[in-house]
């Protein structure tokens, strides 16, 4: 099992070379309808799921408030999702939501300006002023989104293993570099690597679980899973007792033990969301 991640700025055939790919791995293909759904089981309304993955810019002027909730809930579905086989992710998010373990491959695709802003007159119809316009209004959007989530710029090269000039290279020759990087030694899946990314996913459900629980939003914890056994640490305010976060993590489908360190805060000290 891999996981391919592979992002695009406004232009291109970034979609098409993701489903070349998955096509020659044998992978799902998948895309941000695809991790808007599979979110849709932590109780987020699909509309607001769908404004924040929106490929769009204009959503940002209305919307304000946190983003932990839902990057919670987009993380532990896309851990979901790439469970149990292969997938190659086309969107702005993937990158983000899976932290570099080894069997997981990133790639930027990018291309020269002049080039962009042509690939986006031709989808769109739209004159040369309006596709540049559109091109930066994106780029500042997803700026600000990823920074906002996650803390981190799409920009910096050095969060991919690959960048590739689409500029200058065709999309036969990206196909064939990256599945040849696929199948490099480098990106196999380990032992420690499948058990590094179990235990995150398995965290990631427990983070998601709390904090989209309506009746426990307020509770503060770090999760540290270690096969199937989880740590949680933290502080609840004093309306929740310390079972029913136990209860509400011993529900989740492959937790064998918990162990809690929780302190409870008096609600004179203003725990806020």
């Amino acid at each position: 099992m891999q996981i391919i991640t592979i992002y695009q700025g406004a232009s291109g055939s970034g979609e098409e070379l993701a489903d070349a790919v998955a096509q020659s791995l044998g992978y799902g293909s998948v895309d941000r309808e695809v991790l808007v759904e599979a979110s849709l089981q932590y109780g987020i309304p699909e509309a607001k799921l769908t404004e924040i993955v929106e490929r769009e810019p204009t959503w940002w002027t209305t919307f304000t408030r946190t983003l932990d909730p839902y990057r919670i809930a987009l993380q532990a579905a896309f851990c979901e999702i790439a469970r149990d086989h292969g997938i190659v992710y086309h969107g702005h998010l993937g990158h983000e939501l899976i932290p570099k373990f080894p069997h997981v491959l990133k790639v930027l695709l990018t291309a020269p300006m002049e080039m962009r802003i042509a690939q986006v007159r031709e989808r769109h119809k739209l004159n040369e002023a309006a596709a540049r316009r559109y091109v930066d209004e994106v780029d500042k959007a997803r700026t600000r989104r990823l920074h906002g989530m996650f803390g981190t710029d799409w920009r910096d090269p050095s969060r991919y293993d690959l960048v590739v000039n689409l500029g200058y290279m065709s999309l036969a020759t990206a196909h064939r570099l990256i599945v040849e990087a696929a199948h490099a030694p480098d990106y196999q899946m380990t032992p420690a690597s499948k058990q590094a990314f179990d235990d995150f996913a398995l965290s990631s459900r427990v983070h998601a679980t709390l904090a989209l629980s309506q009746d426990l939003s307020q509770v503060r914890v770090e999760v540290k899973a270690n096969g199937g056994d989880i740590s949680v640490s933290g502080t609840i305010p004093e309306w929740i007792s310390e079972q029913q976060v136990l209860a509400q993590i011993q529900k989740i489908p492959g937790i064998k033990n918990v162990r809690a360190d929780l302190t409870t805060l008096p609600s004179n000290l203003g725990l806020t969301s």
